[in-house]
């Protein structure tokens, strides 16, 4: 049935537990374990899934998937300030349709991207859908060695020239 319905079936090692309604689009094989995409996100290996606005950057190359995750560290104004946490290198056993639907899906989730040169360092801004819910969320990631609270001060103002944009 999932290969008539253009889907892939969840392998019986997955260790995680999906959502109801949670689509899966591929499936992939690595030493450590399957890694599924699904409409929400990417599950690794070990059962956790990472939404889709939180992959910085995924990289396919000589059969090895590398996956720059990104967590959550603040807020400002509205927009979420990201830190990357250390690449992950996947080598893949059976990539099959993985590596396309997972740079389909990350690419997708941004609406748009801009880099900032600050005083004290610069940022990325980035404009994301978030799966599974409503809206855009910015997304600011400063640089290495960029002073973080000044990039905080200064997301907090594009937020709220971005809310004074929308009410005109």
């Amino acid at each position: 049935m999932a290969r008539l319905s253009g889907t892939a079936e969840l392998p019986a090692d997955f260790a995680g537990e999906l959502a109801a309604e949670e689509n899966v689009l591929a499936v992939a094989r690595s030493s450590e374990g399957p890694l599924v995409a699904t409409h929400l996100g990417l599950w690794l290996p070990e059962g956790r899934r990472v939404g889709w606005h939180l992959l910085s950057k995924v990289t396919w190359r000589d059969g090895v998937l590398v996956v720059v995750e990104a967590e959550e560290s603040g807020e400002a104004g509205g927009a979420v300030l990201l830190r990357d946490r250390p690449g992950r290198r996947l080598p893949l056993t059976e990539p099959r349709r993985l590596p396309d639907v997972v740079h389909e899906r990350v690419n997708g989730s941004i609406r748009s991207r801009h880099h900032r040169d600050l005083p004290g360092g610069g940022a990325w801004f980035v404009q994301r859908k978030v799966p599974g819910r409503d809206g855009i969320v910015l997304q600011v990631r400063p640089d290495r060695g960029a002073d973080e609270q000044a990039v905080a001060e200064f997301a907090a103002t594009v937020v709220e020239q971005l809310r004074q944009a929308k009410e005109r």
